[in-house]
C-alpha cells in the first residue's frame, strides 16, 4: 500500500484536527474528530497524488516521521497499484504510446490506468506492469 505520514495537529481555535502531509508542497484538510480527519486526510492524499500524476510530475517518496501527532495514511489497494504503475512507467523512460502498444489498448485508454479516480480493471494493470517488466505481488495480512 502507498502510505504517507500525515501531521494531525489540534486546532485550538475551531476545535478538531488540522491535517497536512509534510512530503507534499501544499494541501491541508481538517475534521472534527480523529475518524473524520483521517477520512479527509485520505481524500486529500488521493487528490494530491492525482494532481501530480495528471501533471506528469514525480511523486515524492514517503518520509519517515515520528511523533505523537503523526499518523500513517494509506491509499486503497487499486489507487496504490496505479501509483506504483506510474512510478514504474516514469522510471522506464518509455513513452505512453509505446506502453499502450505493448498492452494492446488505445493510447487514449492508457491515461485511465494512471487516473486514481477511474475504476480500472486489474488485468489491464497487470498487463501494464508486465510490459514494464514488473510483476504485481498481492499479500493479505491480518487487520491490526
Amino acid at each position: 500500500m502507498v502510505t504517507y505520514p500525515a501531521l494531525f495537529e489540534p486546532d485550538r481555535k475551531a476545535g478538531g484536527l488540522v491535517v497536512t502531509f509534510p512530503d507534499f508542497r501544499y494541501g491541508v484538510t481538517q475534521g472534527d474528530t480523529l475518524k473524520e480527519a483521517t477520512e479527509m486526510a485520505q481524500d486529500l492524499l488521493e487528490g494530491l497524488i492525482a494532481d501530480l500524476m495528471e501533471a506528469g510530475d514525480e511523486l515524492p517518496r514517503a518520509s519517515k516521521r515520528r511523533g505523537r501527532h503523526y499518523r500513517l495514511v494509506s491509499l486503497p489497494a487499486l489507487q496504490s497499484a496505479k501509483v506504483e504503475l506510474y512510478r514504474a512507467f516514469r522510471a522506464s523512460g518509455m513513452r505512453k504510446a509505446e506502453l499502450a502498444r505493448r498492452i494492446g489498448i488505445p493510447r487514449s485508454n492508457l491515461d485511465r490506468l494512471f487516473d486514481p479516480n477511474h475504476q480500472s480493471r486489474f488485468d489491464q494493470l497487470e498487463a501494464a506492469f508486465a510490459a514494464l517488466n514488473k510483476h504485481i505481488w498481492v499479500e493479505v495480512r491480518d487487520a491490526a
